[in-house]
């Protein structure tokens, strides 16, 4: 897909990213802000989401606060990758599945309400395609914020929020389920969410309001298919490093340019060693092998065995699960 060229589309993905107005009428916020109608703004987002664009106008929660997840991968030949990316789609708790280069080939993450239902859909997985599925649960994040600028590069990494999963309140994962689904694109949203949820729009501003202080909400806005926007060559980076040198060049990894996402995750013994994991999303493959090079050089990871998996294909992306048979957008 081409590249967004409209200033006010653009700034619109670039600036609403986060820090979406959480009041009751917050498309007429942003359509003061760009200088056009509110209507304009809605229509310029629901074209942009039918184009593929953006997922959604929604949020992003800090993982494993209201809900579990883990990055979860498998082998499959080229004979059986459609058959086997086709099961793990199926799983209404797979949110992101991928193709990346590599004997590990199919890599997902799996979400749920629970530990446990993470557990039984990764044993439903590895049962219905014959194959041992590597669980890389998280083990600290260092950035998963995952913000883009319209310019091409990544923007500054946004200090830490540490998560407060105590603000959770009944009734508050039926709202997030929502968000991660996305705000019907209205002039009065959280009031549509409210009337789906059998809820005033008050008490559902100020869950939301809470939820984003306490940091469960990790990021609130336009949620960007950064393909689509033309971040094509995207590659995973693992590292081979221990706990210790993870936790001291982690937080420096995470803020090298062109480097969206950085995380230590758990080892599987005998089979896949690395510990930290950096993202690259760019332009080209020059450019994220640019950015590579860079990451290289970082004290802790000069001599460090690697690899870079790269992502030829995108076969599933959605929102996360965080209740069984709820949260359909409203």
């Amino acid at each position: 897909m081409q590249n967004v060229a409209d200033p006010v589309d653009v700034a619109l993905l670039n600036d609403w990213q986060r820090d979406f107005p959480i009041v009751p009428a917050p498309f007429a916020v942003l359509a003061v802000r760009l200088n056009i109608s509110e209507d304009e703004v809605l229509q310029r987002l629901d074209r942009m989401r039918s184009a593929g664009r953006i997922t959604r106008v929604g949020a992003t929660c800090a993982p494993n606060t209201v809900s579990a997840s883990t990055l979860a991968a498998l082998q499959a030949g080229p004979e059986e990758l459609e058959q086997v990316a086709g099961i793990v789609g199926d799983e209404p708790g797979v949110n992101h599945s991928y193709l990346r280069e590599d004997a590990w080939n199919i890599w997902f993450v799996a979400t749920g309400p629970d530990r446990s239902h993470v557990n039984h859909t990764l044993a439903r997985i590895s049962e219905r395609t014959n194959r041992q599925v590597l669980d890389l649960r998280l083990v600290r994040p260092f950035n998963v914020d995952l913000g883009f600028r319209m310019n091409g590069k990544a923007g500054a990494v946004p200090e830490p929020r540490p998560a407060d999963p105590s603000a959770i309140c009944d009734g508050d994962r039926d709202i997030l389920q929502c968000l991660t689904r996305g705000l019907p694109l209205k002039s009065r949203p959280w009031a549509a969410m409210a009337r789906h949820l059998d809820r005033s729009e008050d008490e559902v501003l100020a869950r939301v309001a809470a939820l984003h202080d306490a940091g469960v909400i990790a990021r609130l806005g336009v949620i960007v298919r950064h393909r689509a926007l033309g971040w094509t060559s995207n590659a995973m980076c693992v590292w081979d490093v221990i706990h210790e040198v993870a936790g001291e060049v982690g937080p420096v990894l995470a803020r090298v340019p062109g480097v969206t996402l950085c995380y230590e995750r758990r080892s599987v013994e005998g089979v896949w060693p690395y510990r930290l994991y950096n993202m690259i999303h760019a332009r080209s493959r020059p450019e994220a092998m640019t950015t590579l090079d860079q990451v290289r050089t970082l004290k802790g990871l000069k001599e460090a065995r690697h690899k870079v998996l790269f992502s030829t294909r995108c076969f599933k992306q959605t929102g996360a699960l965080i209740n069984v048979n709820k949260g359909k957008a409203a």
